[in-house]
């Protein structure tokens, strides 16, 4: 039996681990995920072949973001997350919260511009499209919190909470937009809060820091929401098929502690790599700072001690 005309079979087994990281999912991010390995790769080696040096951690950060969409899109975890609203919960808050998170601290933006050829005066290829896309009133826009907050928060409630969902659940092509528009919002709501690229919207490290925790209790309160429901709130896993043996509201409370658990995993990430970030940004700050009295012999150091001679001077 089809579910929703997306042609995945609804009698499953029920639901283990093993049986959920099964090879299968959407070809669509089987190719995606690929693609963004080999092109990743592809920019590293330009970089050390023409001797410049990429981070290892970069990379390692990369691969797992690529990584952790394909354990939960490029597996068996997609079909069950098609009947069982925990594990749809599962996909929606990996790819939304963890994978966009290790994927802007891959630098993707920053490898790019460092490895694409300028296509040469008066010409535009594909570095110059990507700097004017970054500099662009767009990339203002989508990526100001005015924009970003109330984006993530909508993902949740507006989708969840309306026909949208179901409608989008009913079709492979709807479910494959519905995820790669999570993992956009993702991109877009971390990526000025953390991300190591340019970007036309980089706050201070204390505004990045209440950025971060306006949006987070918001997916608290969804968990909290579904876990306290006393009925089925999603129509799409309102009857789930009997071969998996679970109970639709029990699966819709587990689905809900699932959403409640992840507004705090993120969090904590996040916040570890900006005070890293921040020790780093002043640890930089203060290199530059005495290079430049290295080269002017302390020259502020010495007008600063003459002048507190003078007002010695004066008062006697």
């Amino acid at each position: 039996m089809d579910h929703g005309g997306h042609g995945m079979n609804m009698d499953l087994p029920p639901f283990t681990l093993g049986r959920g990281m099964e090879f299968g999912g959407d070809a669509f991010f089987v190719v995606g995920c690929l693609l963004g390995l080999v092109l990743y790769g592809w920019a590293v080696l330009r970089l050390r072949r023409r001797g410049d040096a990429w981070p290892v951690s970069r990379i390692v950060a990369w691969v797992l973001g690529v990584v952790t969409v394909a354990l939960v899109m490029c597996t068996k975890l997609n079909d069950y997350g098609m009947v069982m609203f925990s594990v749809h919960m599962v996909q929606h808050m990996v790819i939304s919260m963890l994978s966009p998170i290790l994927l802007l601290l891959g630098g993707p933006v920053t490898l790019a511009l460092r490895a694409l050829p300028a296509a040469g005066r008066g010409r535009k290829g594909p570095r110059e499209l990507l700097v004017a896309l970054l500099h662009s009133r767009y990339m203002r826009i989508i990526t100001h919190p005015a924009f970003t907050i109330p984006l993530f928060i909508a993902s949740l409630y507006a989708l969840y909470f309306s026909p949208l969902f179901d409608f989008l659940m009913g079709s492979r092509a709807g479910h494959i937009a519905m995820m790669v528009h999570f993992l956009a919002v993702g991109l877009v709501f971390f990526w000025p809060i953390m991300g190591v690229d340019p970007g036309p919207h980089r706050p201070g490290y204390v505004m990045r820091m209440l950025e971060l925790f306006a949006g987070m209790p918001f997916h608290a309160f969804f968990g909290i929401a579904l876990m306290m429901a006393t009925e089925p709130m999603v129509d799409t896993y309102t009857n789930p098929p009997a071969s998996l043996g679970i109970d639709a509201l029990t699966d819709q409370s587990a689905a809900g502690g699932i959403a409640w658990a992840f507004s705090e995993i993120p969090s904590v990430v996040v916040l570890i790599a900006l005070v890293f970030q921040w020790y780093k940004s002043e640890e930089r700050q203060s290199q530059r700072s005495d290079r430049a009295a290295e080269r002017n012999g302390d020259k502020d150091l010495a007008d600063y001690n003459a002048y507190l001679a003078s007002l010695n001077a004066r008062g006697q």
